[in-house]
């Protein structure tokens, strides 16, 4: 059975960086797209980027674009999530999760509510906290 597992996470001050990596274990992530996710403190779960396996396609939210960046590396059935310049907004604990294109874009590109799909993969969540 397969999974996914984040790490990255931790502590940095505004303006800082941080990348946080999704890696598979028990199925090729190169089958599938990815989305990330992240939920801060007394917020809902936010969908801030995903990338498709099939094409280059990817995408990012307003809030999150021009700073953050995915990056694929199938070799290492992971995917990555490049993030700039961040506030204390970007606090939250972040998740990648893993399905088919359709199901990933509809959801963080698209007009679908999370809860209106159950995807096959997601992982435990790691924590950012933007602070000085």
């Amino acid at each position: 059975q397969g999974q996914l597992v984040e790490s990255g996470g931790g502590l940095v001050q505004p303006g800082g960086s941080l990348t946080l990596s999704c890696t598979a274990s028990g199925f090729a992530l190169a089958n599938y797209a990815v989305g990330w996710f992240r939920q801060a403190p007394g917020k809902e779960r936010e969908g801030i980027s995903c990338d498709s396996n099939l094409d280059s396609g990817t995408y990012y939210s307003d809030s999150v674009k021009g700073r953050f960046n995915i990056l694929r590396d199938n070799d290492k059935n992971t995917v990555y999530l490049q993030m700039n310049s961040l506030g204390p907004e970007d606090t939250a604990v972040y998740y990648c999760a893993a399905d088919t294109p359709i199901n990933i874009f509809a959801v963080i590109a698209g007009p679908l509510g999370e809860h209106e799909i159950e995807y096959k993969y997601w992982g435990q969540g790691t924590q950012v906290t933007v602070s000085s």
